[in-house]
């Protein structure tokens, strides 16, 4: 969605460059990646599992939460944890790691009884299939590492073409670093510190990246919450393991609250013309004080409920202005579980994993708004999924969408395409050829008051890796 960075101009022209010397490299780390997974086994007696759906709840699992807060930057580096990087480089007393360097791509193609206008907000989400024919979804470059025993970095860059006006769109979709070691030795007391370009860590999806989905398409609560892009912007974010005997861990952070990844709060006034909420013009804010940035509280958990089943529980809080004026306030609050069964054996992998969010928004109208003055305009909704590994290389999942809302629209809430009562049933059927290729089949079932008749859409998403990428959602 975002344009100002198309492909133009020298910035883009190293873009591309870079992309073309990771296409030329990768297929070389994809085959060391895939020996290092399977050095102690044959190929073909590896046991697979499904990579996208299943791998990312591993984290459940309190030793691997643990893992997560670090990529073993101490110059006392152990033989295991550099047998994970892709190069290092010893500078002095510093070891410099190259721990990610790949290149991931998602492509689907399908049709819907809705028209493509239609299906521009149907699916809502900025990387959803939504147009008859074929969708380049997503093409995200990542490079991670650690720059010394103090920091960890890392960026992600993503290009992928608008289906319905056909425009190229580069964007820096995230691009921050992590702090290893505080002062005072606070990160022994289970403190980190994340600076810089990030997704908000509210829930269990808007901090992953589309390829990390389960579905093929981003739920239509997080689309009109968080925007088609998901929230993301320059921030600052705290986070606490605190040291209770399960892992639990409270995170704080502070956001710039303008620009097209900020929907429910500044926002832009191109995204305004696309998506005004409940039809509210937009105004332009400065900052001023404080009070003109969004912040953020979460407290999430997670632990074994018995041998077999793992869970996690958390609730999240945003707070901050909105566009519709100088008084015009959003807050944002959502609660989330995810609950898994893994068998006991050696080579044990999630079979069944459930997820649900429940989200709701206040956008509060200042007072002096040209349309809609003082209205407090509700939306809430929530998802829940179920994932059953059935075979090492095939899953079938199914799930529930309902959104809904109140407070008025201009012309309608009934009418208004991201405010009106929806409901959605996605059935899934998932086959992994290998840990580097996926393809998903999913069909839509859509009601929402705004069309005239129910919505049948039918997606086939292909995906393809490139290189070794570590799971994103690890390190939250």
């Amino acid at each position: 969605m975002n344009s100002s960075l198309s492909p133009c101009g020298e910035f883009s022209a190293r873009i591309r460059c870079l992309l073309t010397v990771a296409v030329l490299t990768l297929p070389s780390l994809s085959a060391i990646a895939q020996d290092h997974d399977h050095s102690s086994e044959s190929p073909a007696d590896a046991p697979q599992v499904l990579a996208g759906p299943l791998l990312d709840s591993s984290q459940l699992d309190t030793s691997l939460v643990d893992q997560s807060r670090g990529l073993e930057l101490d110059q006392d580096h152990s033989h295991e944890a550099q047998s994970d990087d892709l190069a290092s480089h010893e500078a002095g007393p510093v070891t410099l790691r190259l721990t990610d360097l790949s290149l991931n791509l998602l492509l689907a193609l399908g049709t819907s009884t809705e028209r493509d206008a239609s299906l521009e907000s149907l699916q809502g989400g900025g990387h959803d299939p939504r147009k008859r024919g074929i969708t380049l979804q997503n093409l995200e470059f990542s490079i991670a590492g650690a720059v010394d025993p103090y920091f960890s970095a890392e960026t992600h860059l993503i290009f992928f073409v608008d289906p319905i006006e056909g425009e190229s769109i580069f964007e820096v979709e995230e691009a921050f670093l992590t702090t290893q070691q505080l002062p005072f030795h606070l990160e022994e007391h289970g403190l980190e510190l994340e600076l810089g370009q990030m997704f908000t860590e509210f829930g269990l999806l808007n901090p992953r990246h589309p390829h990390t989905w389960d579905w093929l398409d981003q739920p239509i609560i997080n689309s009109r919450l968080f925007g088609p892009d998901g929230m993301r912007s320059p921030g600052v974010r705290l986070e606490w393991q605190t040291p209770l005997s399960w892992y639990s861990a409270v995170h704080v952070g502070m956001q710039n609250a303008n620009g097209e990844s900020m929907a429910s709060f500044l926002a832009s006034d191109e995204f305004f013309g696309e998506r005004p909420i409940g039809g509210v013009g937009f105004e332009d804010r400065e900052v001023r004080s404080l009070r003109d940035f969004v912040y953020l509280t979460r407290w999430q958990n997670a632990g074994s409920l018995s041998p077999e089943v793992s869970g996690k529980i958390g609730i999240s809080g945003l707070i901050g202005p909105n566009a519709s004026g100088a008084d015009g306030q959003t807050i944002v609050a959502g609660g989330d579980l995810l609950i898994e069964w893994r068998p006991q054996r050696e080579d044990s992998a999630p079979l069944v994993t459930w997820q649900t969010e429940v989200m709701q928004r206040d956008y509060e109208v200042d007072d002096q708004a040209a349309l809609l003055p003082g209205e407090d305009l509700g939306d809430w909704g929530m998802y829940s999924q179920l994932l059953w590994s059935f075979h090492p290389n095939w899953a079938a999942g199914l799930r529930y969408e309902f959104v809904s809302g109140s407070g008025s629209s201009v012309g309608g809430r009934d009418a208004d395409p991201f405010r009106d009562d929806r409901q959605r049933i996605a059935p899934l059927i998932a086959w992994e050829a290998s840990h580097f290729s996926r393809v998903r089949f999913q069909y839509n079932y859509d009601q929402a008051e705004h069309l005239e008749d129910s919505a049948h859409s039918f997606w086939i998403g292909f995906e393809v890796m490139l290189g070794t990428h570590r799971q994103h959602e690890t390190r939250r």
